[in-house]
């Protein structure tokens, strides 16, 4: 009998979330959308074959489906804003602006290489078994797709001031 791909839930729940976190860039929608992909899991459990993979590449092939269908919907703005947070609030909205924009500049397969490595800390033989690629040409893609994204950091801002290389949180 093959075993539960669902029965370490909690984990595979952070994974999936930060996936599609990564993807989408809204709290919401990102949590509609992990929702949608742990619903058709449960629905589709039986099509999960552990010879193929880990539960968590399975469930990131149903989330990324999911992301790309949400992707066809039409837009919809969130009526309930997001609670303010302590901190350096204006720093941290620079920093993700910062970086929001750079992924947007990114190419889509260099922004799912990067969503599926750091959104849900796959290694690169898990993402090439996912993508179907080898893990070599996966980790190629990656350093590319890395120094697309710190040339893109590294661009001017809009008021014309030089940006740091690095943002302190980067994982890069």
């Amino acid at each position: 009998m093959p075993r539960d791909p669902l029965a370490n839930a909690d984990q595979l729940l952070r994974r999936v979330y930060a996936y599609v976190a990564y993807r989408v860039r809204d709290r919401t929608d990102a949590e509609d959308l992990t929702s949608e992909t742990f619903e058709r899991a449960l629905r589709y459990t039986d099509t999960y074959d552990p010879r193929k993979g880990e539960p968590i590449a399975w469930l990131l092939g149903i989330a990324r489906r999911c992301v790309y269908d949400a992707s066809l919907r039409p837009r919809h703005l969130s009526a309930q804003p997001e609670p303010a947070i302590a901190g350096d609030i204006a720093g941290d909205v620079v920093a993700r602006i910062s970086l929001s924009d750079a992924l947007e500049s990114l190419s889509a397969s260099d922004r799912e290489l990067i969503a599926l490595r750091y959104g849900s800390d796959l290694s690169a033989r898990e993402i090439g078994r996912l993508l179907e690629m080898r893990t070599n040409a996966v980790e190629v893609a990656l350093s590319r797709a890395r120094g697309r994204l710190r040339t893109a950091l590294e661009g001017t801002s809009p008021a014309g001031e030089q940006r740091p290389a690095r943002l302190a949180d980067e994982p890069l």
